[in-house]
């Protein structure tokens, strides 16, 4: 679907997260499809009942879950990609909202939010940036606000106790994931620091030097700043790792990575051998987990790849992870269902809403 024809009516947030869209129940059944003899998850699940008491909605919530969106691109221009990474939540709510509700998933279990939308900095750096270094500049720059929205809203949800399911979005988000996450949790009394781990599978590390904030560089800065403990990257590419950033992680115990090629090229472990090697490497505290869509092989993403895995593998990854771990968030990155250059895959959402389903199937075990 094209972001002209995203049809959510909803109602913004003031103050910390003034980005932040939050959706009514009217709003949810609007892209859910009714049908007699039959429930849909969008007929079942929560949403925040007062917009001037979004803490408190959260919290008297019965769901484990909170599902929102970020839908934005700017992170993946910052670090030099095709845009377009906006375009996946719309479609993937009208696939998710739609499935069945049954004894395999329910929908009580979700409250959704709602979405942030930044569209406002994107059309102020469209009108006023002049060249494409000062446009670099202002997405990265652009970053920090988004950063500090999402972090907000994260830390406001762990501190629930809920586990976040977020839907981006380029792959910078999982900063303030991590950041937010960390705090929410310390506070709530479920770690004893504000620290998690995290497993990313992903074809890239995303461990890029600290030159100003974008999809590239997350885990470093959130290494950095201390909220991020263990990392470990299942299915990076040996072609897209900087020699620094190679030797950075080899060099560093708390960071692991079990190359795609390792697993697929020189047949050294099978995936889920590799998949339950990042659980065992992270499994002493709370583990945000991520994947990014790039690492599956012919889908649209900001850097889709002719080679990598197949999306049964993804859905086998986030089912054991979520099983195997313990989730501080599930996020979803770098999916796209039309590209800055023109390319388009309908089905996008639709991958999406099998590997959210399977997080909440999986973790519920």
């Amino acid at each position: 679907m094209e972001k002209s024809e995203t049809k959510v009516v909803a109602e913004p947030r003031p103050n910390h997260m003034p980005h932040l869209k939050i959706y009514s129940k009217q709003d949810i059944l609007s892209l859910t499809k009714i049908r007699r003899f039959e429930t849909k998850v969008g007929e079942r699940m929560h949403v925040i009942y007062d917009n001037s008491q979004l803490e408190r909605s959260i919290a008297d919530s019965s769901a484990k879950y909170v599902l929102f969106g970020i839908p934005e691109d700017l992170g993946a221009k910052g670090n030099y990609g095709i845009g377009g990474t906006d375009t996946l939540w719309i479609p993937f709510l009208q696939s998710f909202l739609n499935i069945q509700s049954n004894d395999f998933l329910d929908g009580n279990e979700i409250l959704i939010a709602g979405h942030f939308d930044f569209g406002d900095i994107q059309y102020l750096i469209d009108t006023t940036a002049r060249g494409d270094d000062e446009k670099i500049e202002a997405y990265r720059h652009a970053v920090n606000t988004i950063d500090d929205e999402v972090e907000h809203l994260v830390k406001i949800i762990t501190e629930a106790k809920k586990i976040p399911i977020v839907i981006g979005g380029g792959h910078n988000n999982s900063y303030p994931l991590i950041k937010g996450a960390a705090k929410g949790w310390h506070k709530a009394g479920v770690i004893p620091l504000a620290q998690i781990n995290c497993i990313n599978l992903d074809a890239h590390a995303d461990y890029r030097p600290m030159e100003g904030r974008h999809s590239g560089n997350a885990f470093r800065y959130a290494e950095e700043d201390g909220y991020l403990a263990k990392y470990c990257v299942v299915g990076i590419h040996e072609n897209y790792i900087p020699q620094n950033v190679w030797i950075d992680i080899v060099n560093n115990p708390f960071i692991d990575c079990i190359t795609y090629e390792d697993i697929f090229v020189h047949d050294k472990r099978t995936f889920l051998q590799a998949v339950a090697h990042a659980t065992g490497f992270t499994e002493d505290g709370l583990c945000g987990i991520d994947i990014d869509i790039d690492c599956i092989e012919h889908t649209l993403s900001s850097a889709m790849t002719p080679v990598g895995i197949l999306p049964n593998h993804a859905r086998q990854y986030v089912s054991f992870v979520a099983a195997d771990s313990k989730p501080a968030y599930f996020y979803i990155c770098e999916g796209a269902t039309r590209l800055n250059d023109g390319r388009t895959d309908p089905t996008s959402g639709k991958l999406i809403s099998y590997l959210v389903s399977d997080f909440i199937k999986g973790s519920a075990v």
